[in-house]
């Protein structure tokens, strides 16, 4: 056995995926490869104290993280700034940051980045006191969220209807932003606060986005006729929605975000709550990610 030491964080809700063994995977995976293995199953309410504990005990070089995008937040918050590498696993439902990443929803080809994968160094954004690792916004998508936490079904499916069903009740909001030395009042339908490029049903919120530049972006969708609700929608999915005179991006290391009323704020693909006022700040180079080697990622500055 070499000294390679891995925490495996297990949510067991997430996605349609409860038919496999989870446990004999891993355990056959390290047994193979002659690595220490150790597992927490996120069953209760403490994680961040109980993943804490572990990572103390075991001391791993790297974290395995079984779930969707609200288990990745949470991992990434415990370890960020840290010498743990993050290994994605996406078992959720819409799996935003692995679809940025190509990274497979196969478990054992996500595993088998442990040794054939590299390791790269990504931002997090700060939005007041959580952590985002992918995308966070205010309006449309938010509301997409929402809704689809209050549908009993799971799946890419059930996400990709709401999307589509959100489309058809569009509210307008205004915004004040404070940002690099500057103030801009908008009027739009969402604000996305960009780490990354795209949503988990693969529709382009941010083109030029990078996770690794040390710069978020604040995409702004300005209200559009219902009209055009599938242009839109087609431009979003074709990443071309930048050529979009109803699209505007800021991109920025600090800012804060004023907005007329409360509403919804999401933070990779879970509910915030309700607020007023969003401080946003980049933190560069916080987080170890480990990815395909052999793929391009457009995400990514090599």
């Amino acid at each position: 056995m070499n000294d390679l030491r891995i925490l495996f964080i297990i949510n067991p809700k997430s996605g349609h995926h409860q038919k496999l063994n989870i446990n004999d995977i891993i355990t056959n995976h390290a047994e193979k490869f002659g690595y220490e293995l150790s597992a927490y199953l996120m069953l209760d309410e403490h994680h961040p104290t109980e993943i804490n504990k572990l990572i103390q005990l075991h001391q791993p070089k790297i974290i395995v993280a079984i779930g969707g995008d609200g288990t990745i937040n949470l991992v990434a918050d415990i370890i960020k700034g840290k010498e743990i590498a993050l290994l994605i696993v996406p078992f959720g439902s819409a799996n935003g940051m692995a679809k940025e990443l190509n990274i497979s929803e196969n478990l054992e080809d996500c595993l088998n980045l442990i040794f054939e994968g590299k390791t790269v160094t990504i931002d997090l954004l700060k939005v007041n006191d959580d952590i985002c690792v992918h995308l966070t916004d205010i309006g449309f998508n938010a509301k997409i969220v929402y809704r689809f936490q209050m549908d009993k079904n799971r799946g890419f499916i059930i996400y990709a209807k709401h999307f589509f069903l959100q489309l058809f009740t569009i509210k307008r909001r205004k915004f004040l932003i404070h940002y690099e030395n500057q103030i801009k009042k908008v009027t739009a339908i969402a604000l996305t606060f960009a780490n990354a490029n795209k949503y988990g049903i693969g529709a382009v919120i941010n083109p030029d986005g990078k996770l690794n530049d040390g710069w978020f972006e604040i995409c702004i969708i300005k209200p559009f006729p219902r009209w055009k609700i599938f242009s839109i929608a087609y431009q979003m999915f074709k990443g071309t929605l930048k050529a979009s005179s109803y699209y505007e991006v800021i991109k920025c290391q600090k800012a804060m975000v004023f907005c007329n009323k409360e509403s919804l704020l999401q933070i990779d693909g879970e509910i915030s709550g309700r607020i007023k006022t969003i401080k946003l700040t980049c933190l560069p180079k916080a987080l170890k990610v480990i990815i395909p080697a052999n793929l391009h990622h457009p995400s990514i500055v090599d």
